[in-house]
This record gives C-alpha cells, sequence and structure tokens, in this order.
C-alpha cells in the first residue's frame, strides 16, 4: 500500500453518516460543509449525488499531491468500481459530469499527452488582441440588448455572464451562424439537463468539423484538424466538447462573480479589476468540487485509505480556503491557486481565461460606468450544485443609454473605475472576415450567435 506524509495534516476521520455535497442546505452554505469534512481529516467520505460516495479531498497539501501524482492517481474513470459493479444509479446526476469520455480530461499517459498537445498547441495560436476584440464585440452585443431598458435594471448572470462565452467559443470556434445557434443551444441544455442536448450538441459539432474538412479556416476547429497529433475527426468532436464544457460554464460563474464582487459594498477602490478576477479564483473557484482521480492500488492518505479504483475528487473550493494557507497566503503566488487545477491535467487554457473574464467586467464598467448593485453581496443566492460555485442571479441597476458595435468603440478604452488602458483592441481576424462576407445577404433572426453577428454588421 503506498503511504505519504500530508505535512502535518490531521490524521483519523471518526465514523459518521457521509455529507451530502448537493441540495438547497449545501448550497446555502458550503463552507459550512467544508469546515466540517476538514475537521476529519485532509479528505472525508462524502455523497455527491444520491446514492454516488466519493472520497472529497479538502486539503490542499494533499490535493495538490494527487493533481502532481498520475503514477498513483489516473483520471479514467472506466476503472471507477462502483459504476462497473452497478452501484451508481443509471439516472444519477453524477454520470454526465464523471462518466468517461475520449477526450484529453478522462486520459492518461501517452493518450492524454497526445490529445492534450493538440489542444495546447491550437490554443496557443490562438491571437490575444483578437481574443480581447472578439470578448468586447460580444459585451458590447450583450449590454446593447439590456442597456436602453428603460428601467435601468438588468440581471447579470442571465443576460451577460452566461451568453458571454458561449458567443466568443463559437466565434473561435469558426461557427456559421446556424451552426453556431445549435452549438450554443446544445452546450446549455447539457448544463441545464435537457434531454437531447447531448444529440444536438453533437450533431452540429459534427457538421462544424465536416464544413471545416471541405473550407478549412482560421480557427480553432481547423487548428485542431490540421494538428501532427492527426486527431480523426471523432476525437477533435470530443475535444471541443471539452473546451466548451470547460470553457463557458466556468467562465460564466467568474465572469458574473468577479463583477459582483468589485461592485460589492467591501470592494476597495481603486483596485483592479485583475484583483477581483484573482479573488474570485481563490475564494470563489468557478469549478468547486472535480476532477476524479482512481487510485491504481490502496493508498494511505492521513490515516484513511483510499480504495483503488474509487473516485477520489479534488474540492478546489475547499483547498483553496484551506485554513492552513491563511498564514502563508502573502508569501504565495497570486496564481498558486488551484482554480485551474494543477499537473499533467491543469487547464491549458488558463491565461486567455483570465484574460477573458478581466474584459468582460472592464467593458461591463466602461460601458455603464454608473452600474451598481440591487442587492448586497452578502444576500446573493449560490447555485445549490457540487460542481459549481456560481451566482444564481445578480440585479444591477444604471442609467440607460445606447451601446453601438465595438466597431464604433475607441480604439483604447479607458477603465473608468482604474483609469487604466484596456487592452487595444486588434483586427477581426481573417476568420472572422470571411464569415461576414460569406453572410452579407439579410439573414433572419435565428438564435442567439446568428443574432450577434448580424448586429455587428449592422443589420
Amino acid at each position: 500500500m503506498q503511504q505519504f506524509n500530508t505535512s502535518g495534516i490531521p490524521a483519523g476521520c471518526p465514523a459518521h453518516e457521509n455529507v451530502q455535497l448537493y441540495g438547497p442546505e449545501f448550497g446555502a452554505d458550503p463552507e459550512r460543509h467544508y469546515a466540517h469534512l476538514r475537521s476529519t481529516g485532509p479528505s472525508a467520505p462524502v455523497d455527491i449525488a444520491p446514492g454516488v460516495q466519493v472520497e472529497l479531498v479538502t486539503s490542499y497539501d494533499a490535493a495538490l499531491y494527487i493533481l502532481q501524482n498520475p503514477a498513483w492517481f489516473v483520471r479514467d474513470s472506466r476503472r471507477w468500481k462502483a459504476l462497473n459493479e452497478g452501484r451508481v444509479p443509471e439516472d444519477s446526476p453524477a454520470l454526465p459530469m464523471m462518466g468517461y469520455r475520449p477526450n484529453a480530461l478522462f486520459s492518461d499517459g501517452a493518450a492524454h499527452a497526445r490529445l492534450r498537445q493538440a489542444v495546447t498547441d491550437s490554443l496557443a495560436t490562438v491571437d490575444e488582441l483578437q481574443l480581447v476584440r472578439q470578448t468586447q464585440q460580444s459585451a458590447d452585443y450583450l449590454i446593447s440588448q439590456f442597456s436602453s431598458e428603460p428601467r435601468g435594471q438588468a440581471e447579470l448572470m442571465a443576460d451577460y455572464a452566461q451568453p458571454l462565452p458561449l458567443l466568443v467559443f463559437s466565434d473561435l470556434f469558426g461557427c456559421p451562424p446556424e451552426i453556431g445557434d445549435r452549438v450554443i443551444v446544445g452546450i446549455s441544455g447539457i448544463f441545464e439537463g435537457t434531454t437531447g442536448a447531448d444529440q444536438v450538441l453533437g450533431g452540429a459539432l459534427a457538421e462544424l468539423i465536416a464544413l471545416k474538412r471541405r473550407q478549412p479556416g482560421e480557427d480553432l476547429t481547423t487548428r485542431l484538424m490540421q494538428h501532427s497529433a492527426e486527431l480523426t475527426d471523432e476525437e477533435v468532436l470530443h475535444q471541443l466538447v471539452t473546451l466548451l464544457s470547460g470553457g463557458t460554464a466556468p467562465l460564466s460563474a467568474t465572469i458574473g462573480t468577479s463583477s459582483a464582487l468589485y461592485l460589492s459594498e467591501d470592494w476597495q477602490v481603486g483596485l483592479p479589476v485583475e484583483d477581483a478576477v484573482s479573488q474570485t479564483l481563490w475564494k470563489y473557484a468557478p469549478i468547486a468540487n472535480y476532477a476524479a482521480h482512481y487510485p491504481t492500488q490502496d493508498v494511505e492518505l492521513g490515516g484513511r485509505t483510499l480504495l483503488a479504483d474509487e473516485p477520489v475528487m479534488i474540492s478546489f473550493a475547499a483547498a483553496n480556503n484551506d485554513p492552513k494557507l491563511t498564514k502563508h497566503r502573502e508569501q504565495l503566488s497570486a496564481k498558486a491557486h488551484l482554480a485551474f487545477g494543477a499537473g499533467p491535467h491543469g487547464c491549458p487554457a488558463k491565461d486567455p481565461a483570465f484574460m477573458i473574464a478581466v474584459t468582460a467586467v472592464e467593458t461591463l464598467l466602461n460601458r455603464l460606468p454608473d452600474v451598481e448593485m440591487r442587492v448586497a453581496f452578502k444576500e446573493l443566492a449560490w447555485v445549490p450544485a457540487p460542481w459549481s460555485r456560481s451566482l444564481v442571479t445578480i440585479p444591477v441597476r444604471f442609467t440607460p443609454r445606447t451601446v453601438t458595435s465595438a466597431a464604433a468603440a475607441p480604439a483604447k478604452p479607458v477603465d473608468v473605475r482604474t483609469g487604466q488602458l484596456s487592452a487595444p483592441a486588434a483586427q477581426p481576424s481573417a476568420a472572422s472576415a470571411s464569415r461576414k462576407a460569406a453572410h452579407a445577404a439579410p439573414q433572419p433572426k435565428g438564435g442567439l450567435f446568428s443574432r450577434f453577428l448580424a448586429w455587428t454588421r449592422g443589420e
């Protein structure tokens, strides 16, 4: 049996009924649940869903050890013993989150290295200034839809934070309007539990891949398809799904929480938006409990035995707020949080994700300089789910105004809250320009992405 020292983490876990990491009680006060779990040791058994037990790691040191030791802890959920033995309910909400998919997230060793390299290399070709521009343009469109509301009120999660990453990713993927609409409907439906959403998303992405085989473009989909790893169309599809699921919902949570935090009564005036985003990633990790690992053999962890092939889940939310970190936080890098994971499966898009979040919050503040919360931050409700840490609603008010396309915005907008220049606007990519040319004729209103593209063309 493999053993390791958890650097003074309390050992032992008294017998007790499993803590439920779902439902209104958990959603109302997850920190209290994490504090109780910490009192029993670096990890403890919890129910992540009805009838689904996992070992939850709440210690920062233990979490980092597991994330950085793929020889002892693997990600391939086909090893999940309870699932293979029929002990997991067939309709469990945990299955879509934990069940195996042929992507980099659930792969190990050489298979993981091959898929991850294709994703990493493809993401590296994304122009940072163009990404800022895409985010600003998406933000301007969404703000334009509610900024002239006579009452001067909006709900930032539904109206802004949730749809913004969907627009950015549809553009990055090189989607034409109708396919982009279905991609958004599919991925949104998956997170909302809509029946048939998997099929909608899979069909849309398969059609996109077939289109890029015939007509390659300067987009993320084409770069994945042309990578030297020679991914099959099915592998490309699953990597795109991973990018969508790992990049949209967590980004929505980050944008929403960072905006609310910056606008809160306790925020120190003059601190930059970057600080609000960093604090969100530390204190309100958007991916709260995830990254199930499977011990390759029984492992001793702080007095508890982690059984081979049973899921050990990382609580990024609890680990980031581990009291043992408090006394050393000033000595840690601002990026030492685990919100983006760590080790070989750490998020390959953490820098673009941070940039999108900062740009989204800054654009909101620039376009609506007097925006303010209608409810105190501490009174906002959180989604009662174990997987994510996301606000339910963020009610705001502002002076009604008209927001036009980013093409008409200043090239170097000033952040009105800090007095600093935002990133300069970049020129539209060739892929974006070609899509606009191909769809110059009037289009029906269609879905969200179709309406966004039509707005950017001034239609």
